[in-house]
């Protein structure tokens, strides 16, 4: 995992006053709210697996990355999550496709893998960085100027190609050529849109981009528009805290303005054409404010089979611990970066989806063709058949043949599980 994804990354909103939010066009109740999220995030109906792994990409926007990987990696198991057993190499190559470029990395909500076309929208953080001038190391500008000459003459190149990665300490010792590159990339000089072997290749933009993505010049307030309307989209009912997080847009935060005026949510979510709706309260806490997707399909069209599935602790629908909370009632954390003792559910545990609900979760591991369920938990009963159902899908996808329990919770419902997996062949 890269520093980066441990903070927020500059191209942040300031809002000096809030101001006040416009009168709700309609009233959702909170069921309403989660079924919308869900259908928006591509887990409800034959529709959300059109189009593939790249449909997928397109319709959330964009798709955090990170170096774990315990079943897959997390880029693979959010597609994974919403198609089923799609290939590892269909998603390999949707996001890094060695001839036709159709994505790129850069600063989102994390480091993500985005849609190619969402290259111009991110000028407000590239001007950000620039005018920070640094992000945790400092750049020396010789050693970029050698970088970028190297580039430029040699064509595409890794870290090490370009000299080695690191100086041989820790893994956040970088070289100073990797210190370069990366902010290079932070800046736009250079632009990754390919991986081998998991490594990054830098190229320069001109060679990347269409011309039009290229030439397109935009306002950082056009630049947050848009990817308020990308959150709408994704997510398809948003709190203004939403809005903030999806892609790390700090209203409140330091750093853009536009002609002197502060931009807030509220203001994005206007421009960006967002429906101003009310979520009642309910068993899961107050009425809130927030924002709809005005090209949703209505409710009738919304209808379909719901997805069964692990989800990745990294999935974008539960990016924020307390949108998951408000949303699904469900505590959830990574715990990968906490000492093992004060582990509650696991190293990378992964919450169960079925239903509409999140049910339950699972720390897996991989002991040759075994899937083993570290530790699991069921929030209720009837959550072992679903459970049993997402581990059996999930060992065939990797490869495994068996899945193995080591610990239940509560362990009165072990046996139920196990039933159900021998009934599944497992």
């Amino acid at each position: 995992m890269s520093p980066g994804s441990l903070s927020v990354p500059p191209g942040t909103l300031r809002l000096v006053a809030r101001p006040p939010l416009p009168a709700p066009e309609l009233t959702l109740s909170q069921d309403e709210a989660r079924t919308i999220t869900l259908y928006a995030q591509g887990f409800i109906g034959a529709s959300a697996r059109r189009g593939g792994v790249p449909a997928v990409l397109r319709r959330l926007g964009g798709i955090q990355l990170d170096t774990i990987s315990v079943l897959a990696r997390s880029h693979e198991l959010v597609a994974y999550a919403r198609l089923g057993p799609v290939g590892r190499r269909k998603v390999e190559q949707a996001y890094w496709h060695a001839r036709r470029p159709a994505a790129f990395e850069y600063w989102s909500h994390a480091a993500c893998v985005l849609p190619l076309e969402e290259w111009p929208y991110y000028a407000f953080r590239r001007r950000a960085f620039r005018e920070r001038g640094r992000r945790w190391h400092q750049s020396h500008p010789e050693v970029c100027e050698q970088v970028l000459a190297r580039i430029r003459a040699e064509g595409p190149l890794t870290a090490t190609e370009l000299g080695g990665a690191k100086n041989g300490g820790p893994w956040w010792d970088w070289s100073d050529t990797k210190i370069a590159v990366e902010w290079l990339l932070d800046t736009g000089d250079v632009i990754c849109a390919r991986r081998t072997g998991w490594r990054r290749v830098y190229d320069l933009p001109e060679r990347v981009l269409p011309a039009e993505l290229l030439s397109l010049s935009l306002t950082d307030e056009e630049c947050v528009t848009r990817l308020a309307a990308v959150a709408g989209r994704a997510l398809g009912v948003v709190t203004q805290a939403d809005l903030a997080d999806y892609q790390r847009l700090r209203y409140g935060g330091a750093g853009i303005r536009q002609d002197g005026r502060a931009l807030s949510a509220a203001g994005s979510a206007a421009a960006a054409g967002l429906v101003p709706v009310e979520i009642a309260a309910g068993r899961r806490g107050p009425a809130v404010r927030a924002w709809l997707d005005p090209e949703l399909p209505d409710a009738a069209a919304r209808r379909g089979r719901h997805r069964t599935t692990l989800l990745s602790p990294f999935d974008s629908l539960i990016w924020d611990r307390k949108r998951t909370l408000r949303v699904f009632g469900f505590e959830h954390s990574l715990e990968a970066y906490v000492p093992q003792p004060k582990r509650v559910h696991g190293y990378f545990t992964m919450p169960l989806l079925a239903g509409g609900q999140l049910v339950g979760r699972v720390d897996p591991a991989r002991g040759g063709s075994t899937l083993i369920a570290r530790k699991l938990t069921l929030d209720k009963p009837a959550a072992a058949e679903p459970m049993a159902q997402a581990l059996a899908e999930a060992a065939s996808w990797v490869g495994c043949d068996s899945v193995k329990l080591q610990q239940v919770e509560p362990p009165q419902l072990e046996q139920r599980l196990q039933d159900a997996l021998t009934a599944l062949g497992f």
